[in-house]
């Protein structure tokens, strides 16, 4: 009885174990994405506004749900249009004028895995920008630092570029954990069975 109890105490201890690096691997293709870069970078000094500021994401953002608000130190709002989307960068366009000053930017995109996730990040600007919306100076394009968290306030809504039905990537590390535990709990009962046959055959 005692090789029948190990043999059951070997089973289940490898039920946990499965059952454990089923979950270390679920684990990491759930988190969310994480932005990688701004542009212009954070606290990034500039000679005159951007045409347009952008954030790089880890992987492609969801096309719905995504907003930007670039306000200047005056409250006033200069995002325009709506946020592009381009394979894993949002984008989002300025209107032409923007004076000196600092400007904060709030962003909010849906990620890959279907939340959302946003923060916030600041520049400054020398100079006003031309009246016709071309830079007089600096650099868009610069990637700098991840973006600190905040809460977004947004000006514009990005329109559906994917299917709305777009969701979160099916768990297939779940469905294996799931097919191993029943295998070896099956398993685990025609032993027992077996053992307990044999055990009253001998006593007989």
């Amino acid at each position: 009885m005692r090789q029948v109890h190990r043999q059951l105490l070997s089973l289940v201890l490898g039920v946990f174990v499965l059952a454990a690096a089923a979950l270390g691997l679920a684990a990491p293709a759930s988190a969310h994405d994480a932005a990688e870069s701004t542009s212009p970078a954070q606290g990034a000094a500039l000679a005159a506004p951007p045409a347009e500021v952008s954030v790089t994401f880890g992987s492609k953002p969801l096309g719905i749900g995504s907003s930007f608000s670039v306000k200047d130190a005056g409250g006033t709002e200069w995002a325009d249009g709506s946020v592009q989307i381009v394979d894993n960068v949002a984008i989002q366009k300025l209107r032409p004028g923007g004076p000196a000053g600092t400007y904060t930017v709030a962003w909010r995109v849906v990620s890959s895995d279907s939340h959302p996730i946003e923060g916030t990040f600041t520049f400054s600007a020398a100079s006003g920008a031309a009246a016709s919306g071309t830079p007089t100076g600096g650099s868009s394009t610069a990637a700098g630092a991840v973006p600190g968290m905040g809460t977004a306030q947004p000006g514009t809504t990005e329109e559906p570029s994917e299917p709305a039905g777009a969701g979160e990537p099916f768990q297939w590390s779940i469905v294996i954990f799931a097919v191993v535990a029943v295998g070896l709990l099956v398993a685990l009962g025609v032993m027992a069975r077996r053992r307990l046959t044999g055990d009253g055959e001998d006593g007989e």
